[in-house]
């Protein structure tokens, strides 16, 4: 009798195990997932790359690589309406509409920060 409740307890327990990590599993491959479009942005000391950037709307992939200095990006109200946040290089993906969205920098990275700018167009 004490062998089939150990070994029906064993198998709660590993049902259970089973069951909380299956949503850390979930989230490592959301993570992982890559969109068919991607933007790149490139920021240098008190300025991005290029001015303006230009993604189709939809499902973006929106990518920071810090060239020199250490910078991270706001595009504002870009994710319906919240803004898109990287406060270090990486990336994320957010659902874009069309319209023209304000990117800033979000680290103050020196005397140039206030004009470090540029602009997200979404078609």
């Amino acid at each position: 009798m004490k062998k089939i409740v150990s070994h029906v307890l064993g198998f709660i327990f590993v049902v259970l195990l089973a069951a909380c990590g299956g949503n850390e599993a979930n989230d490592a491959q959301n993570e992982n997932v890559e969109t068919d479009e991607t933007v790149t942005i490139k920021a240098l000391n008190w300025h991005f790359d290029e001015e303006e950037y230009v993604v189709p709307s939809g499902e973006t992939t929106i990518e920071l690589i810090n060239e020199s200095g250490n910078h991270g990006i706001i595009i504002r109200e870009a994710n319906g309406g919240e803004d898109v946040v990287l406060n270090k290089q990486g990336s994320t993906i957010a659902t874009l509409a069309p319209g023209e969205y304000d990117i800033i920098c979000s680290i103050p990275c020196g005397s140039g920060h206030a004009d470090m700018t540029a602009t997200l167009v979404v078609t």
